[in-house]
């Protein structure tokens, strides 16, 4: 019987591994995979919030998020499982901050550190085959880019090739975060890569643990529970707009309704006046003058 495997994409399976110092090697490792940047070119990794509080694995609306100080850079990296409609938005937001939050008072502007947020989600966001999207601000025409301190990256698992190559080390650490099952860790942990071989060995650790399958399913139970009072919620606003708008069409319409029933009474008024004010025998210009004052 196969084993029920902890999920790598599970927020906190992905902290706990990631923010433990004896596992220093594989963040590294990591980094410079999805960031594309030569692995010896990074010398100092510090993780910044390495704690998971009790709280944060069964609360809901709670965001377990690693962030980093990669050299002189700030990283921020964050596993979205469920779609949200305005996550564009909500990373937007969040590299605002991180870019924003570490200027002190009397700092000058250009002590602003580069700031790259990292976007794991397990849904489609953009209308392309390519797995990995990197945004950055830059002039739409020249497309010259205004400062390379914005770097917003999304990496979409669903697009994610099945097939494994070890020389795409991008795509093996893709597809470790994305493995639901034992059988795709093996596969995984075939390739000889060293890194890689490690994170398998210790998932498979992880999930023998009862402790961390209990807390794993309080956590995916959380994320279920916003995913569906967010969903009740959008629905409920829903309905109750399209109550509110039936409410207010039928008060237009009455309101419309009166209206035309006044215009059409007074049209009505006009014309008998028009026809008595004939029968008398006045001019056209003394009738003409009675239904202007009408």
């Amino acid at each position: 019987m196969a084993r029920n495997i902890v999920k790598m994409k599970l927020d906190i399976i992905f902290k706990a591994i990631f923010s433990k110092e004896e596992n220093e090697d594989l963040l590294h490792s990591f980094l410079s995979s999805v960031l594309e940047i030569p692995y010896d070119s990074i010398k100092k990794i510090i993780v910044q919030n390495s704690e998971i509080l009790p709280e944060t694995i069964t609360g809901k609306f709670s965001r377990l998020d690693l962030k980093l100080q990669v050299d002189d850079k700030l990283v921020n990296v964050e596993l979205q499982v469920k779609n949200e409609s305005d996550f564009k938005d909500r990373a937007l937001f969040y590299w605002s901050k991180m870019y924003s939050g570490e200027l002190k008072s009397g700092d000058e502007y250009g002590d602003l550190k580069q700031s790259i947020s990292i976007n794991i989600i397990n849904f489609n966001m953009f209308d392309c085959p390519e797995y990995h999207s990197l945004f950055k601000i830059m002039e739409t025409t020249r497309h010259e880019v205004l400062s390379e301190k914005c770097a917003i990256h999304f990496f979409e698992l669903k697009k994610v090739n099945k097939k494994v190559n070890k020389n795409n080390r991008m795509e093996l650490w893709l597809q470790l975060i994305n493995a639901e099952s034992e059988e795709e860790l093996d596969m995984l942990k075939e390739t000889n890569v060293s890194e890689i071989q490690k994170a398998v060995m210790i998932i498979h650790k992880m999930s023998d643990d009862e402790k961390i399958q209990e807390a794993a399913r309080l956590r995916e139970k959380a994320l279920h529970d916003e995913a569906t009072a967010l969903g009740h919620a959008r629905r409920e606003g829903i309905a109750e707009g399209r109550a509110e708008g039936r409410a207010e069409g039928i008060a237009e319409g009455e309101q419309i309704g009166i209206q035309k029933g006044r215009a059409e009474g007074i049209a009505e008024e006009r014309a008998k006046l028009e026809t008595n004010l004939r029968a008398l025998g006045l001019s056209e210009d003394m009738i003409r003058k009675a239904l202007d004052k009408y």
